[in-house]
């Protein structure tokens, strides 16, 4: 068996790393940057987006902002992206922010190098582009879709109400910039769902069949300390924020390298057709499709287990740790207050054979370890109305 391991070029840590951007730079031959974020951390008034202009500012590096982003980005956002890129004159993309404008950014990169996917749609799954994307430098503001540090990027195609994950090599950043110091004004549901992603990536990257060795350090890495920090840091305790900020870029590092599973091809659907906030989703789901795969994880619910403080995690008869560990994480997600049910995100009964379908055809679904077939995920959606 062969395993190919792909991680950002440089990664900066720490509180102020966004103070290397312009070196970073420069030392490349950049002179201009597209700096890709959203209209609220662009907002004056919350200033996340001024920490990192004026970084550019007093370095006298130019640059131009974007901020046609949109939460679940569409396809529209990307193309309208590419368009002000290829007029701005910069030669590198920063993308400031977390899940939608990293993805925007991923987006707007590669099909300014491949201009033969402009349609967006053809990027769906492992696309064949020739290319590396224009440089992204990664600057997180969240702490869980470890964007920063992935091959991966999820769109929405609008009109059919659905979201498809593009995998591609090419689309990883140069260099991440990890600062917690971008971190800490997230609000709590923010801090919750994107908590939940991160440890959702976790498990599942812990998990699933093409996990080894290498990514099992990553992973189980990522569990305990989201099971140590992830509460606190939403009670709004600093330094669990900041040890979350690299958890999520940790695990990003194993996940994208040996792929996900179940519950994000179910997650994928309610952010789709329902809306869903994409942590949202994978928090409501974490917890059931675990009980739903026990049987088919070996001894990996102990580590788990373990992670989460149960006492009997490796002396424990296998079948009731792996219960356990289950419980652990849903008891860690109602504490946090996410929801619990797809029906309060919306999902009706009609929408469940859609988002089945959906769901059993999504990327992330065959790197589950029990094989799903689309009557099972229809079953744990009814399950979760």
């Amino acid at each position: 068996m062969v395993y190919r391991m792909i991680l950002n070029q440089t990664a900066y840590f720490g509180r102020g790393a966004i103070k290397e951007i312009p070196g970073a730079a420069k030392s490349r031959g950049f002179k201009k940057a597209f700096v890709v974020t959203d209209p609220t951390l662009a907002d004056p008034a919350v200033g996340t987006a001024q920490k990192v202009l004026d970084v550019l500012d007093a370095a006298g590096l130019p640059y131009e902002v974007f901020t046609n982003v949109k939460p679940n980005p569409p396809v529209e956002c990307i193309q309208d992206g590419v368009e002000k890129f290829k007029a701005s004159g910069a030669d590198f993309l920063i993308g400031l922010g977390g899940g939608s404008p990293q993805d925007t950014c991923k987006g707007i990169g590669i099909v300014v190098a491949n201009p033969e996917f402009a349609d967006v749609l053809s990027l769906e799954g492992v696309a064949d582009t020739k290319n590396p994307s224009v440089p992204i430098f990664g600057v997180p503001t969240t702490a869980g879709t470890a964007s920063e540090t992935t091959i991966n990027y999820v769109i929405t195609d609008t009109p059919r109400k659905r979201k498809f994950v593009a995998v591609d090599p090419h689309d990883i950043p140069v260099v991440a910039f990890v600062d917690p110091d971008l971190t800490d004004g997230m609000p709590r549901g923010l801090k919750v769902a994107t908590g939940l992603d991160a440890l959702t990536h976790a498990i599942e990257g812990f998990v699933t069949p093409g996990a080894w060795s290498l990514s099992d350090c990553l992973s189980l890495q990522s569990i305990r300390m989201t099971a140590h920090n992830l509460a606190k840091s939403v009670a709004g305790d600093v330094a669990a924020g900041e040890q979350m900020a690299y958890s999520s870029y940790i695990t990003g590092m194993a996940y994208s390298n040996v792929g996900l599973g179940l519950v994000h091809g179910m997650a994928h659907p309610l952010g789709g057709r329902l809306g869903a906030a994409h942590g949202v989703a994978n928090g409501i789901l974490l917890a059931p499709v675990m009980e739903y795969n026990k049987d088919y994880t070996g001894e990996k619910y102990r580590d788990i287990a373990d992670a989460f403080g149960v006492a009997d995690a490796y002396s424990g008869d296998i079948e009731t740790v792996r219960e356990e560990a289950v419980q652990a994480v849903h008891k860690l997600t109602v504490d946090l207050g996410n929801p619990t049910k797809i029906s309060e995100v919306g999902a009706t009964e009609a929408d469940l054979k859609p988002l089945a379908h959906d769901a059993f055809h999504d990327v992330c679904t065959p790197g589950n370890p029990r094989p799903a077939t689309e009557e099972d995920i229809l079953q744990i959606y009814t399950s979760l109305m």
